[in-house]
C-alpha cells in the first residue's frame, strides 16, 4: 500500500505541473492574439490602457479627432499617424495606424482625386490600393499598402507622399475612399 500512495502523489504532482504549463502556453497563446490585434493584453482588460510604451499607432482607439467635420468621411491624423473612416451617421468603421513618408498634406479638408489599384511607389515598391487625395509642393500624397509589408522611409532623401497602410486597412480604404470622397487631415 505505501508504493501506492507514493505513486499516487507523484502522479498529483506530474497533473499540477501539466496544469501549470497550459495555464503559461494558454497566457502565451492570448498574448500572441492580442499582439496580432495590435492591442496590448493590458489593453484588453476592461478599465485599463494600452501601454504607454506603444507607439501611438498600436494603441486602440475609436474615438474621432476634435474639429474633423460632420458626415462620412476620411479622417487622418498627422500626430497620432491614424486613421478613421468614418460612414453614415457619423459612426466609426475602422481606425487603424499608419506610417508617414516624408512629405505629409497640411490639415484641412481635401477629396480623393484619383486611385489605383497597382503601381510602383515612388520609392520603387509595389504598392495596391492607392488612394490619392492631395499635392504638396510637386508630391503626389496619397494612401497606399505595400505589397511587401514594408513601411516608408520618413527620413528619406527623395519627397515621397505615401502614407502606408496594412494590406487588409488598404482593402478596407479601397472600398471606402471612392473618387470625391471627403479626406479630413487634423493635426
Amino acid at each position: 500500500m505505501g508504493g501506492r500512495s507514493g505513486g499516487g502523489g507523484a502522479s498529483k504532482a506530474v497533473t499540477g505541473l501539466t496544469v501549470a504549463a497550459l495555464a503559461v502556453v494558454g497566457f502565451f497563446a492570448y498574448q500572441a492574439h492580442a499582439a496580432m490585434d495590435g492591442v496590448s493584453p493590458a489593453a484588453k482588460r476592461p478599465g485599463a490602457s494600452a501601454s504607454p510604451s506603444k507607439p501611438d499607432r498600436e494603441k486602440p482607439k475609436t474615438a474621432v479627432p476634435a474639429d474633423s467635420g460632420t458626415g462620412e468621411r476620411v479622417v487622418y491624423s498627422l500626430k497620432a499617424e491614424r486613421v478613421w473612416l468614418i460612414g453614415a451617421g457619423d459612426k466609426v468603421q475602422r481606425t487603424y495606424g499608419v506610417w508617414p513618408s516624408s512629405v505629409s498634406p497640411p490639415p484641412g479638408t481635401y477629396h480623393v482625386t484619383s486611385r489605383t489599384r497597382h503601381v510602383t511607389g515612388s520609392d520603387g515598391v509595389p504598392i495596391e490600393n492607392v488612394v490619392r487625395f492631395a499635392t504638396v509642393e510637386g508630391t503626389v500624397i496619397g494612401f497606399s499598402a505595400a505589397l511587401d509589408g514594408s513601411k516608408p522611409d520618413p527620413d528619406a532623401a527623395e519627397k515621397a507622399g505615401g502614407v502606408r497602410e496594412r494590406p487588409e486597412d488598404g482593402d478596407a480604404m479601397w472600398v471606402f475612399a471612392t473618387s470625391g470622397t471627403k479626406v479630413v487631415v487634423v493635426p
